[in-house]
């Protein structure tokens, strides 16, 4: 896949970028259009964000 990410300055601006992702991802859904897979998807992208914090977390 990629390089792994080791440097902690390059870890928190990972975790900024897949965040602000979200965030727009969230912004652009309408409520009264969302279906179970939009949910999905959002705790989907949770769920990685999550999973990054604790394989950096564990890199220390």
């Amino acid at each position: 896949m990629g390089n792994s990410i080791t440097d902690k300055d390059n870890q928190v601006a990972f975790l900024k970028q897949r965040l602000h992702m979200f965030m727009d991802v969230l912004d652009a859904i309408e409520p009264e259009n969302t279906e179970l897979e939009d949910v999905d998807r959002l705790i989907e992208m949770i769920d990685d964000l999550e999973s990054k914090v604790r394989e950096f977390n564990h890199r220390d």
